[in-house]
Formats: structure tokens, C-alpha cells, sequence
């Protein structure tokens, strides 16, 4: 004989209250010790290779949206984004997006690759055109046109990168958009030893890349 199973109506099962656990959020606990390890691997002074930075990133400890990037084998913590950054940076953008008309891909704020041990992320990269806009690997210094930084408190250390990093790369042209003097420094004619060349540009001055000569832009028109 079947048993026979009493039910009651879904309304009438009481309802047991769900106590408030005090214990911390999961996902905030990870991003927790996340934030610890990338503290601690940015405070190691060894050499972490290309490859290394790309793999903690594949295993989580490193996030696209840590402001982070890889300078000769050092992970380096960059400076936060203010107000007058962000600005600069969305003026550089318009204005080269409209300027080099297809002619290169203009890329903000994303990675480059140079050599085996440095990752940087510069402002602006103005790139060669690839038809698959890079999909499969960062671009190279091969790839780059003209390189921007944005500084403020940032000033010292994009003049170092660009001396010991961009040149010693090849990179033809850095521009740094340098917020604290209201000017924009040109470096050129690369060497192992840093840039041959440097121009600074003040307000009511125009500048056009080298390798873009028909791109000019007016230094009013950067500077926020």
C-alpha cells in the first residue's frame, strides 16, 4: 500500500527567518589578499619577464583594471587619474581620432610590449594600421608611431621611462603633456642612452608627429 504524504499549501509552510551571518563577504575578502599579493609583488625588485606579468594575470592575481604595468622586469604601481588627467587624456583622443583619419589606430591607455621584460601602458599610443587591430598580440615597438604620457605628479617618473624605457626601445617620438608647467615636451631621435632631442611647446604653439606631419595640433587644444 502507497504511503500517503500530507502536503500543505505553500502559503501555509512557515517561513524560517535567514540570521545574518557576520562573517566578511567573500569576493571583498579576495579582492583583499589580491590587492595584498600585487602590493607585494610590486615592492619585489626582481625581474618578472613579459610572459610572467601575462601569466598572473591568466591566474587572477593580476586584474586589467589594476593601475599597473611592467618597466624593465619591475611591476610598477602608476599614479591615480585625477580630474585634469582623464580631461587631457579625452582631448588627445578626439582630436587624434579626427586628425590621423584612418591613417593609424589610436589606442588609450592599453598595453605595448617592448622587448621581454617591460609592458608598459601608455596615455596614448598612436599605432600603425594592423586589419586586425592587434587582436593576437600587443603591438611592438615596430608598431608605434608617436607614444603620449599625461604627468602631473607622474612628471619624474614618465621623464625616466621615456629616458631609460621608450628610447632604449626605439620608440621614434614620445610626447609628455606635462600638467604642472603647462607645456608639452617632444622627444626625438631615439638612442640606447635616452632621446637626442627635446622641444617643449608652450601655449599658443602648434605640434605635429614626425611620422604624421599632416596631423597638427594646437597645444591649447591638449592642455586642459
Amino acid at each position: 500500500m502507497a504511503t500517503q504524504i500530507e502536503t500543505k499549501p505553500v502559503d501555509a509552510v512557515e517561513r524560517q527567518p535567514v540570521e545574518k551571518s557576520d562573517a566578511p563577504d567573500t569576493f571583498s575578502m579576495v579582492q583583499g589578499i589580491r590587492r595584498e599579493i600585487v602590493a607585494m609583488l610590486a615592492s619585489k625588485k626582481r625581474g618578472f619577464s613579459a610572459d610572467d606579468y601575462q601569466f598572473l594575470g591568466v591566474l587572477g592575481i593580476l586584474d586589467e583594471d589594476d593601475r599597473i604595468e611592467l618597466i624593465d622586469g619591475e611591476i610598477v604601481v602608476m599614479s591615480p587619474i585625477g580630474n585634469r588627467h582623464s580631461a587631457c587624456v579625452d582631448r588627445l583622443n578626439h582630436i587624434f581620432v579626427r586628425g590621423v583619419n584612418g591613417q593609424a589606430i589610436v589606442r588609450v591607455q592599453g598595453s605595448i610590449r617592448l622587448g621581454d621584460d617591460s609592458e608598459p601602458q601608455p596615455d596614448i599610443a598612436l599605432l600603425r594600421h594592423h586589419d586586425d587591430f592587434y587582436v593576437e598580440a600587443h603591438p611592438t615597438s615596430d608598431d608605434i608611431l608617436l607614444l603620449v604620457e599625461v604627468a602631473d605628479s607622474s612628471l619624474e617618473r614618465d621623464r625616466e621611462k621615456g629616458r631609460n624605457t621608450y628610447a632604449k626601445h626605439g620608440i621614434p617620438e614620445l610626447w609628455i603633456a606635462n600638467l604642472r608647467d603647462e607645456v608639452v615636451e617632444r622627444y626625438r631621435n631615439p638612442t640606447p642612452d635616452g632621446y637626442g632631442d627635446m622641444n617643449t611647446f608652450n601655449r599658443g604653439d602648434t605640434i605635429s608627429p614626425e611620422l604624421l606631419p599632416d596631423v597638427e595640433l594646437a597645444v591649447d587644444d591638449i592642455l586642459p
